[in-house]
């Protein structure tokens, strides 16, 4: 989000000065401020009115914790965090690097095809990392979205990052006040010309109301495109794309607030409108579908997948909500109960399988106290070996080497350990954790802030993963609270990056790729490379990300510099759309990645 400027605050408290609004009695709390409907409102307008105590309650976050505390809480973490990475070897155990400011909390993230990453949220109403940073009970034109590029080429300054602000829309809550769209809280997935479909929101108020809001964000244009409104509102549902490059909408809480999870599964297109498959096919204006199976689940966010059977998998939080659902048949079917109880905001990972599209899952985190990993398989869960200490709020990616790695985390919500909005954090919580291809686990280095509700993760195209999200976090120790730049992102460099030299790959195929058809690459260092993989881009939030996959292709012959390679067998292995390909050499080193087009009409 914008940061607001200093003088603006100054300007907004003398103007409150000169107007001489009478007040009585104590202060009213921040939430009566944002409904307000006093003398203030009488004479500025309703919506001015609200502006002004927001920039107020902003000026009063920077007093109650001023810069000092946030640079001196920023300067004890990066120590902590030298003095802990000091005895990890990077070749066994990676290394961070870079820790940067960004312009986005990133409550959402996505990585596209042009190797850029979208980051989206929302515009703060609070300074003060002990208080809720977001809107989720503002009504009216604060209640606002933000979007922002960070092109990776460009580097980690100010220059790297480019706005790309949401349409800005009117919301059903009575005040008729345009703001760019509170999209945050949303779901999302890809579709297969490299959008990204976006559905949801927050309405305002009610603890956080479903918004119907669908969009798509084109990452050719670099802008969003409406789209019809979903049939109900949606605050916290998940997105998955499935074989036929169709969206598959489920849960969140609607629009008569929090506690009213609703049942309706939609489908994006909806059938009769074709699947978006060029650059060029722009939806604008397209309609979801209504299905006719449903998704009672009792909370948001459900983990969904779509497995090499083309079912789509439907992981509930609560134990015995969990499901797969037929696309095509629109039928939903039980899975047996998952072991253990109810799972908070926690990783699930669609677990690589060679040649093929996965057929299993991992669900890991979202319970402090169990540890464990449990495994759903042909149709039964077992449970496989734990990590070092169970946490919440944490992601766990798939890397090109197909290991697992999990980064963020926390006690509770809002919780790192002494409580909730207390920004001090446990250490461990800071650790990754790394799954090797015998499924154990390993503690590695720290990351340089505590990041738990909200936090993410993804893996760029040159192979290092990229950490960010955790407004409270972000806010509790930023270098500079006024300078507009209120986010943070990390970079870490997996292990594979320290065991030496990398293969080349130097040309990819530009065109579509059929499933289950050879194609060629070409590498000047082709007599290096034992194998080929598919890694499927992240997009993900809340520790919701279903969309990435990982798969092996088949080598079929070097010739020279030329390097046979074949697709994986169908579009229920693979969903059709865009993956990075990386070429690995012995030591399981990856090249960078080029970008590939997987299915044809």
């Amino acid at each position: 989000m914008s940061r607001t400027p200093r003088s603006a605050v100054l300007s907004v408290l003398a103007l409150a000065a000169a107007l001489a609004v009478p007040t009585a009695g104590p202060p009213a709390p921040a939430r009566a401020a944002v409904h307000h409907t006093g003398d203030e409102a009488a004479v500025l307008g309703e919506d001015h009115a609200r502006a002004h105590a927001r920039l107020r309650r902003a000026a009063q976050g920077t007093q109650r914790y001023p810069q000092a505390r946030r640079t001196a809480s920023l300067a004890s973490l990066e120590e902590s965090q030298r003095r802990t990475n000091a005895r990890f070897d990077a070749a066994r155990f990676g290394r961070f690097t870079q820790f940067f400011p960004s312009p986005d909390f990133g409550v959402h993230v996505a990585l596209l095809p042009t190797g850029k990453v979208l980051l989206f949220s929302f515009e703060r109403v609070e300074a003060d990392p002990t208080k809720e940073t977001g809107p989720t009970n503002t009504v009216g034109r604060t209640n606002a979205g933000r979007a922002w590029l960070w092109d990776p080429a460009e580097g980690t300054g100010a220059r790297a990052f480019r706005n790309v602000p949401p349409p800005v829309v009117l919301m059903p809550d009575g005040t008729y006040s345009p703001r760019p769209a509170p999209f945050f809280c949303a779901g999302h997935s890809y579709l297969p010309n490299g959008m990204v479909g976006v559905f949801g929101g927050n309405v305002g108020g009610k603890g956080g109301s479903g918004a119907k809001l669908s969009f798509v964000f084109d990452p050719w244009t670099e802008k969003w495109f409406r789209n019809r409104d979903m049939a109900v509102g949606r605050w916290y549902p998940s997105v998955v794309t499935g074989a036929d490059g169709r969206q598959i909408i489920m849960s969140g809480q609607s629009e008569r607030g929090t506690g009213t999870p609703t049942p309706v599964v939609e489908r994006f297109p909806a059938l009769g409108h074709r699947v978006p498959w060029r650059p060029y096919d722009i939806p604008a204006g397209v309609p979801a579908e209504r299905l006719r199976s449903q998704a009672p689940f009792r909370n948001d966010y459900p983990h969904l997948f779509s497995l090499r059977d083309g079912m789509v998998y439907g992981l509930g939080r609560d134990a015995d909500q969990q499901w797969v659902f037929d696309p095509a048949k629109d039928v939903r079917a039980e899975l047996p109960r998952r072991p253990a109880d109810f799972r908070g905001y926690g990783s699930a990972v669609p677990l690589p399988a060679g040649f093929r599209g996965p057929d299993s899952v991992l669900v890991l985190g979202g319970d402090p106290r169990d540890p464990h990993t449990y495994r759903l398989s042909g149709g039964r869960w077992t449970t496989e070996e734990p990590r070092a200490f169970g946490r919440t709020q944490d992601g766990t990616l798939i890397l090109p080497d197909g290991t697992l790695l999990t980064v963020n985390g926390a006690l509770d919500t809002r919780d790192y350990g002494h409580g909730p909005f207390n920004p001090t954090a446990d250490l461990k919580y800071r650790q990754i954790e790394v799954r090797d291809a015998r499924g154990r686990w390993k503690l590695g280095p720290a990351q340089r802030l505590p990041r738990g509700y909200h936090s993410n993760a993804l893996v760029l195209p040159d192979g290092r993963m990229m950490v960010t999200g955790d407004e409270l976090q972000q806010i509790a120790n930023d270098p500079d609270i006024d300078d507009g730049m209120d986010g943070s992102i990390e970079l870490y460099e997996p292990a594979y990056l320290h065991r030496g030299a990398r293969p080349a790959l130097d040309r990819v195929p530009a065109g579509d790729l059929r499933h289950d058809s050879g194609f060629e690459v070409t590498s000047s260092t082709a007599k290096d490379v034992k194998r080929a993989v598919l890694l499927a881009p992240t997009t993900v939030t809340h520790s919701v990300n279903t969309s990435q996959r990982h798969l092996d292709l088949r080598l079929t012959g070097v010739q020279g510099d030329r390097i046979g390679l074949r697709t994986p067998p169908g579009a229920a292995d693979a969903p059709p759309g865009y993956y990075m390909l990386f070429l690995l050499d012995a030591k399981g080193v990856p090249s960078t990645a080029k970008w590939i087009k997987l299915g044809a009409r």
